[in-house]
């Protein structure tokens, strides 16, 4: 019943989160400690399943030729390299301060998300400043390996300010955030330990929704929906913080 259980909500929350492109083991980690699993065991659950879940997301896309590797690429090699080093040191610093940072960070893109102005579609941003790139996937990197999770409510925001098309950030996001979060599961692996039977059930459940969801975001949703989504889901990944932060 436990594994059902685990798989039901695993295939809910990667539907629902790569609507915007995000992976979902910032609810999900909570989810399986609430259920009684040790947070070493969850959190290199979430990021497993972050990576397997948005890398069929990905396939998906770049199937359909939505996928700008260009852009792509930059952040993926910095944010996967500093994915190792935040898991690294993240046993050094106060947790409760990187929560509440990281907090402050989620409300603002949250609402940035929300309250930014409709653009034509030949107002987004095409080229590709890779060095303001890379910068974004060192931040996004760096936070997910100290948090245990996968950054693309990092990598959205920043992107966002940076002109692109919803649509296309969230293809991007999908892409790179596989990349950290493998790399952060393989530090606290090595760490730690791995459950791979909740591995297994959450991962198969984080595929099938996630490509139901691309499918869905890509097919059914406009750039001003996609974003209200994107928007949605970092204020929601914000109180999920607050209330680890404060429980």
């Amino acid at each position: 019943m436990t594994d059902l259980l685990i798989f039901g909500i695993s295939m809910v929350a990667a539907f629902i989160f790569a609507l915007g492109g995000v992976g979902a083991a910032i609810v999900l980690i909570p989810i399986l400690v609430m259920m009684g699993i040790p947070v070493n065991i969850a959190k290199p659950v979430g990021l497993f399943f972050n990576t397997v879940s948005l890398s069929s997301a990905s396939v998906n896309n770049i199937r359909n030729k939505r996928l700008d590797f260009k852009i792509g690429i930059p952040i993926i090699i910095s944010s996967f390299v500093f994915a190792a080093f935040g898991a690294y040191i993240s046993k050094y610093f106060s947790r409760n301060v990187i929560l509440w940072l990281f907090v402050g960070f989620l409300v603002f893109s949250g609402f940035m998300f929300l309250l930014h102005k409709k653009k034509d579609e030949d107002q987004y941003r095409t080229d590709r400043p890779y060095v303001k790139l890379s910068l974004i996937g060192a931040f996004a990197g760096l936070l997910s390996g100290l948090l245990g999770i996968g950054g693309g409510g990092i990598i959205s925001p920043l992107m966002l300010i940076l002109g692109y098309n919803p649509k296309k950030i969230a293809a991007i996001t999908a892409f790179v955030v596989p990349f950290s979060s493998f790399s952060g599961f393989l530090t606290y692996w090595a760490m730690g330990s791995v459950d791979w039977e909740i591995v297994l059930v959450a991962s198969i459940g984080g595929i099938i929704g996630a490509v139901a969801g691309t499918h869905f975001m890509h097919n059914k949703l406009n750039h001003q929906t996609i974003k209200k989504i994107l928007g949605l889901i970092l204020l929601f990944m914000a109180i999920k913080l607050i209330v680890k932060a404060i429980f």
